[in-house]
């Protein structure tokens, strides 16, 4: 625990964690006991207070790199590159559906799209990301970082637009993987977000088999489109991150798949068994 001493100046004291009991501290633990108890830090008021982070520095913020995975590719969103491809992804849609829940689109048409393409690829909160279907060799949808607070270790997964060529595919998930890789094992976030409107159920879905941790709904918390937005709110936090990175890489295995490209396990599953197994080693601490 830490403990606070005065003086000339103010300095810390580190002692043995306590344990609260009944909204007690007691020094230690209750060994031999399966008592329901919760070990923290308490100050000199016997409070509870959070984990220290002993060496902790802002992270760096998100760069324009490339982000490589198996069966596609994200690259920073380049207006003058990706325009063309994506434009024609998306018009692959019967209708507008996919914009609904979106602050930007429906698009009129090709020249509306280029407006938002040319301010999306300069945009650096957001930073958007082109989704590279490697095989096809074309780019089939966007997504962002954004709302990036590198001082807290705080980054959100945002602005998803995937096309009717991307939806449902292995490449999709993969997609989401590789960037969620990237932000805990690259840039060393504590914290992933997925925010998306309440009554928007397939996003809230998505976020759900991802391996989100649903929060909570903010009310009001937005004005898009001349309409009231509730935002649900979902995360990820470092700690949970081995145990979906391995469900991500069960998953994609090619031997999840049949013939046909149909998976053999869901998602869902596939994490489900991972929690079962015996624990593995944890990712290495960095300050």
């Amino acid at each position: 625990m830490v403990a606070w001493t005065s003086g000339a100046k103010w300095t810390f004291r580190l002692y043995p964690a306590m344990t609260i009991v009944g909204g007690v501290a007691r020094d230690g633990g209750l060994p031999g006991t399966t008592e329901n108890t919760m070990s923290t830090n308490v100050n000199p008021y016997q409070q509870p207070i959070g984990p220290a982070l002993p060496g902790w520095t802002p992270r760096a913020r998100p760069q324009r790199t490339v982000v490589e995975g198996t069966g596609c590719r994200l690259e920073p969103l380049d207006a003058q590159r990706h325009e063309a491809s994506l434009y024609q992804a998306f018009a692959h849609a019967p209708d507008g559906r996919d914009w609904t829940y979106m602050t930007v689109g429906p698009f009129e048409d090709r020249s509306a799209f280029h407006t938002f393409a040319e301010g999306a690829a300069g945009s650096s909160d957001p930073l958007f990301f082109a989704v590279i279907d490697k095989r096809a060799g074309r780019a089939v949808g966007a997504l962002s970082l954004m709302r990036i607070d590198a001082a807290n270790g705080v980054i959100e997964v945002g602005n998803v637009m995937f096309s009717p060529l991307l939806k449902q595919k292995p490449i999709s998930t993969e997609a989401q993987y590789i960037l969620m890789k990237h932000v805990f094992e690259d840039l060393r976030y504590r914290r992933y977000e997925w925010k998306c409107d309440s009554l928007n159920e397939p996003s809230r879905r998505t976020a759900t088999r991802l391996g989100f941790q649903f929060e909570g709904i903010f009310r009001q918390a937005l004005v898009y489109k001349g309409r009231s937005r509730d935002t649900a709110w979902y995360s990820v936090v470092d700690s949970e991150w081995p145990r979906l990175r391995d469900a991500f890489e069960g998953w994609l295995a090619p031997g999840n798949f049949d013939a046909h490209g149909k998976q053999l396990r869901t998602l869902e599953a596939v994490r489900g068994a991972s929690s079962h197994d015996a624990p593995r080693a944890k990712m290495p601490e960095r300050p």
